[in-house]
């Protein structure tokens, strides 16, 4: 595990209203302890999407990058890291259109949707 400290144009960065939104949902799950992984898989609208969960810290692996914000932990796997790096993570609770949106200097093309993402 690398952990890096967070600079503004490095690796995944996280808005204050997403890291407030993103605690508010860990407290929910009763763990304290529990970080975020953040990666992306094959599917989507535009071929790939974005995936994030709660994951136990101690189940990063030895090649995973770990952004610490505030005591708080990100988590992403090396390949993912190539099409996140410069991500920014926000949360935004609009009614209609509302969650997380993911403003990432990576994707050439988006979805409608936001969720999804091609290179």
């Amino acid at each position: 595990m690398t952990e890096a400290t967070q600079t503004p144009t490095k690796g995944i960065q996280l808005t204050p209203t997403a890291y407030k939104h993103i605690m508010m949902l860990r407290e929910q799950q009763g763990n304290k302890d529990l970080c975020l992984r953040v990666g992306v898989r094959q599917g989507g609208c535009s071929g790939m999407s974005y995936m994030m969960d709660f994951e136990d810290i101690n189940n990063a692996r030895e090649d995973d990058q770990i952004f610490n914000y505030d005591g708080f932990k990100i988590i992403c796997d090396p390949k993912s890291l190539l099409y996140l790096y410069g991500l920014v993570l926000d949360y935004n609770n609009a009614m209609i259109g509302g969650g997380f949106d993911f403003t990432n200097p990576n994707a050439a093309q988006t979805c409608g949707c936001g969720k999804s993402f091609g290179v």
